[in-house]
């Protein structure tokens, strides 16, 4: 049980959704985009975080779109795990939605909840780093399109009050040979220690990876020192470790010596999956 109370905005568009958190904040409502809304409420519950207003998106039909048309793939930020999991538009994309929470939460949390959320592991980014996504923001009274790595780095770039609509994906990179893997302590469903997502573009590997540092990333530092050539793999993965952006997570879903345990690991699987990988054009 929340508690304590709020009030419930469902605009219809994007414009009433901007208008109404612009009055609600300019009257000190702390208002909150709510999408999915299962980490809101899970939160609530234990007062961790406290609102007067919530301003749900999923009745904007731009937050909601999901096609696949001739060049590339869009995602409404309300679109559920589930549902691109049950499309599979981007296979990659769907191994990763697939590894978030189980199916009755996919049902609930959305891409654009699980990439704006405080829980730092925001998995289902990783291919959307990997493969060049562009984002749709309300800003103000106006839309705007920016590349993902613009709009993250290493933390979400967003304005008070701006919120995301869609993603955009060249449909380019839906087909590509692809990695990915999970690494829990000790179930399924769990906080990842690790998990490492690849794509195979024009015969060069490029990495993601969530659990390993205290947020997600896609470095082209670390793509660099694993593409080198004549390098062995154990020398690769020493170098990469040198190019990490920031220090090893150290808790209870793993120590930093566990985890750069199962990082070396990882990528020594990876290494022998590469050989087994058509290469693409």
């Amino acid at each position: 049980m929340i508690p304590f109370t709020f009030d419930y905005y469902r605009p219809d568009t994007i414009t009433e959704a901007v208008r109404a958190y612009k009055e609600l904040e300019g009257a000190g409502r702390f208002p909150i985009y709510y999408s999915g809304g299962s980490e809101i409420i899970s939160m609530a519950r234990v007062n961790n975080i406290h609102t007067k207003a919530v301003i749900d998106l999923k009745a904007i039909p731009e937050c909601t779109v999901f096609e696949n048309n001739a060049n590339e793939l869009v995602m409404g930020s309300a679109v559920t795990l589930s549902a691109i999991s049950e499309a599979n538009y981007y296979p990659l994309l769907t191994k990763a939605c697939g590894r978030i929470a189980d199916h009755t939460m996919q049902c609930k949390i959305t891409l654009g909840g699980n990439i704006c959320g405080t829980i730092r592991y925001k998995e289902a980014l990783l291919p959307l780093l990997l493969s060049d996504a562009s984002v749709i923001i309300a800003s103000g009274n106006k839309l705007a399109t920016i590349p993902i790595h613009e709009i993250y780095n290493h933390r979400l770039n967003l304005k008070k009050g701006d919120f995301i609509v869609q993603f955009i994906i060249k449909n380019k990179y839906l087909s590509l040979p692809y990695f990915h893997i999970k690494k829990t302590k000790n179930e399924k469903i769990d906080y990842p220690a690790l998990t490492l997502a690849a794509i195979l573009d024009e015969g060069r590997v490029r990495l993601a990876f969530s659990g390993l540092c205290a947020f997600p990333f896609q470095s082209p530092k670390i793509d660099t020192a694993w593409n080198q050539e004549g390098l062995a793999a154990d020398a690769k993965i020493h170098e990469m470790i040198n190019h990490l952006p920031g220090p090893v997570l150290n808790d209870v879903y793993g120590s930093d010596t566990y985890r750069l345990f199962v990082l070396k690991t990882t990528l020594l699987n990876l290494e022998k999956e590469l050989e087994k990988m058509p290469c693409s054009n």
